[in-house]
């Protein structure tokens, strides 16, 4: 076998902290170093292989070589996941999840989630109207809580839906902190839960009904491999994992904004646009801003790949962020262009934001069609159906903060439905 001094290596102690400093650029930085597509490292004291590029991401997703269980620290699905969810599954029991989730993204269900979308941005428009300074990120969160609860058959009530959303929020903010802000999330994941778990209790019980077409009620009713109804606590959890990542759309929401803000030449050719550079335009805001840095996963036996050795139990991580950027798969990997989506052959392991393989049966975000879906009516809404202004403010994102977002969550002012007489937006 190949030996392992083969593979690049940093020769320290633990990188754990060099992680938290350098965040999304941690890994893609030392690829480009190295000049190579995996070097090993250890972090929180354990040995772990980094690799990257379209060949390493067809490999992560091979399930005959990695696995998930074990591969999700305790401290992530205590704040951002939920313990023993969907994405700590592996086999038989995750496909079996998996077409549970995936049951819920039919073309029918993603259609009457667009419109309650749109519903949302009309009203939220309306509240804005006067208001001065509105903070996009935080209320692009609550609109997208608004629908997803609508869509999923979740009641809202209106004097907890702004923390309901910020709840959600919080989970996400988790991701990549330690203190406050990852305390905060594991405190704003045990409160939702225990909501939504009353709420389930409820509905087995009669006193909510929801539809059978709801994410509610196929968690609620959902029966296991072993033709068991999930735990009510476990049912919650999924429910939330149906909730929080389309509230988690609102960071693109803003990324959405910045691109329109910071490239304002695309704006006449999105309003002249019937669908096809709008798409482009999603595609690139998803490529371009930082969302997911990396995955992980764990060797389930050794085996080698392009001549290097990979150990049973060792930690993986994907680098989701350097994949998106990378220059052997990207022309001018470091600019914004949505044209470059013209000729794009739609590879499952290039364009990997969310996840890469297949959404259908592995651990691809089923969530992704949605998010592009969501995307496209909130662009519509920012280019064609509402006019603002942008004042001055720090829109930098820095790659050492997971999950990326600017310090001014995006301010806008002057809020108004648009009109065919209507200025652009401006800053």
């Amino acid at each position: 076998m190949t030996q392992q001094g083969q593979t690049p290596q940093e020769h320290t102690p633990d990188n754990s902290l060099a992680l938290l400093k350098d965040g999304y650029d941690f890994i893609f930085k030392r690829r480009r170093e190295m000049e190579t597509e995996i070097f090993r490292t250890r972090l929180l004291g354990q040995p772990a292989i980094c690799i990257g590029g379209k060949d390493a991401a067809e490999l992560f997703y091979d399930t005959s070589k990695f696995q998930r269980s074990g591969a999700i620290p305790k401290r992530i699905q205590k704040s951002l996941f939920g313990e023993n969810a969907i994405q700590t599954m592996d086999g038989d029991a995750h496909r079996h999840r998996k077409m549970l989730f995936m049951s819920l993204m039919s073309r029918e269900r993603l259609d009457v989630f667009m419109q309650l979308l749109a519903q949302e941005w009309e009203a939220a428009i309306g509240r804005w109207e006067g208001a001065g300074e509105v903070e996009l990120f935080g209320e692009s969160q609550e609109l997208l809580h608004r629908a997803a609860c609508r869509w999923a058959g979740v009641p809202i009530e209106e004097e907890t839906v702004r923390n309901r959303a910020d709840d959600m929020g919080a989970m996400v903010e988790a991701f990549g902190a330690v203190g406050p802000r990852h305390a905060a999330g594991r405190r704003a994941r045990r409160r939702t839960e225990e909501w939504l778990e009353g709420f389930i209790l409820d509905l087995r019980a009669g006193e909510f009904k929801a539809d059978e077409g709801t994410a509610a009620y196929a968690m609620a009713f959902h029966r296991d491999l072993q033709d068991r109804e999930l735990d009510s606590r476990m049912a919650a959890i999924e429910l939330i994992n149906i909730v929080r990542p389309i509230v988690a759309i609102g960071r693109y929401v803003v990324f959405t904004a910045i691109a329109l803000h910071e490239h304002p030449e695309y704006r006449e050719k999105l309003a002249a646009d019937e669908g096809k550079y709008r798409q482009w335009f999603v595609q690139e805001t998803r490529r371009y801003y930082p969302f997911t840095p990396f995955l992980g996963a764990s060797v389930i036996h050794d085996f080698t790949w392009k001549g290097h050795e990979f150990e049973e139990g060792t930690m993986v991580l994907l680098d989701v962020y350097g994949t998106t950027h990378d220059p052997a798969l990207w022309d001018e990997a470091d600019k914004f262009k949505p044209e470059r989506f013209e000729n794009w052959g739609g590879s499952p392991f290039d364009l990997i934001p969310q996840g890469g393989g297949d959404p259908n049966s592995g651990h691809r975000c089923a969530g992704e069609w949605l998010t592009i879906d969501a995307m496209r009516v909130s662009l519509e809404f920012l280019t064609n159906r509402m006019a603002y202004d942008v004042p001055e403010q720090d829109l930098e994102l820095s790659l050492s903060r997971m999950p990326a977002l600017p310090e001014s969550r995006f301010v806008i002012t002057n809020v108004r439905l648009a009109s065919s007489e209507a200025a652009p937006n401006r800053g």
